[in-house]
Parts: C-alpha cells; sequence; structure tokens
C-alpha cells in the first residue's frame, strides 16, 4: 500500500461531519499527511432556501469560508497547529465535487463521515458518502457517529 500524503476530508458543517473531520486530521497528524478540508455548497439545498435576499455566488462562497474557519477554530484548535491543512470551499452538485476534487488534488484517501445535515432520514435515499464511495477513484474511509454524537438530534 502507498504511503497516505493526502487526506480529503469533506463537511457539510453538521455536527454529524465533524467526526469524519477530526478522524482525518487525527490520521493525518500519526502519518505526517496533509488535509484537505472541503465543502461543497448545494445551491438548490442552502443557498436559495436558507437566504431571504439574493446573494451573488461569490458573497456566498466567502460567508461559507468564514463559516468554515469558525468551525475549525471552534471545533479542532486542539490538533489544527499540528497538522498541515487546506481549506476549500466551492458550489455545485456535493458528491460529484467531492470526487473531482479527490481526482484533481491526487488524494491518497477521502475521510468522510457517514451521516452529515440530513442525519437519519437520508439513509433510506442514500447519502453524499454512498455516493462518494461508488464514484471514488481513492478508498473513501467512512466515519460512522461517536457515542458523543446526538443522531436524535440531527435526525429532528
Amino acid at each position: 500500500m502507498d504511503k497516505i500524503r493526502k487526506i480529503l476530508a469533506p463537511t457539510d458543517f453538521s455536527e454529524l461531519s465533524q467526526v469524519g473531520v477530526r478522524y482525518a486530521l487525527e490520521m493525518a497528524e500519526s502519518l505526517g499527511a496533509e488535509v484537505i478540508i472541503y465543502h461543497v455548497v448545494g445551491i438548490a439545498e442552502e443557498w436559495l432556501a436558507s437566504h431571504d435576499e439574493f446573494y451573488s455566488v461569490k458573497e456566498f462562497v466567502e460567508e461559507q469560508k468564514r463559516m468554515m474557519d469558525e468551525l475549525l477554530g471552534e471545533n479542532f484548535a486542539d490538533i489544527l497547529s499540528r497538522v498541515t491543512i487546506r481549506t476549500q470551499v466551492e458550489v455545485g452538485v456535493p458528491h460529484k465535487m467531492i470526487v473531482e476534487k479527490a481526482v484533481e488534488e491526487r488524494a491518497d484517501i477521502i475521510v468522510m463521515s457517514t451521516h452529515g445535515k440530513s442525519g437519519l432520514s437520508r439513509m433510506i435515499i442514500g447519502s453524499v458518502t454512498e455516493k462518494v464511495v461508488g464514484r471514488a477513484p481513492c478508498p473513501v474511509l467512512s466515519v460512522p457517529p461517536t457515542k458523543r454524537t446526538n443522531l436524535a438530534k440531527a435526525a429532528a
């Protein structure tokens, strides 16, 4: 097996998706790998539904980048200084963009949570993780929620 040098860690900013990001960061620390923390905004899912006024895509992506920085600072400050990371926010279809990013970056592995914002209900119709697993150019490590994560809260 080749050495893992680059880890792609997608997140939708949910508490459940943070489990995958934490795992990716800890893995990177132990392996000396770089982590690309990647957020894809699905326009129909988030942007139009959550804003009363019209934002340009550029403004919205900048807002999401600020949210990424806050998420990292609030939840991963204990490990960030010990790991090489890059962050990126893009707009598109999440599973397609994650696979394309893995190809573009020549990621050695994708580490992502089995659950995100949609919680349990998404398991029935197919999750982003399942779609990534079926299309990825590299191994995908899907990380289930921990005991600390409240699935019932996320599914509500």
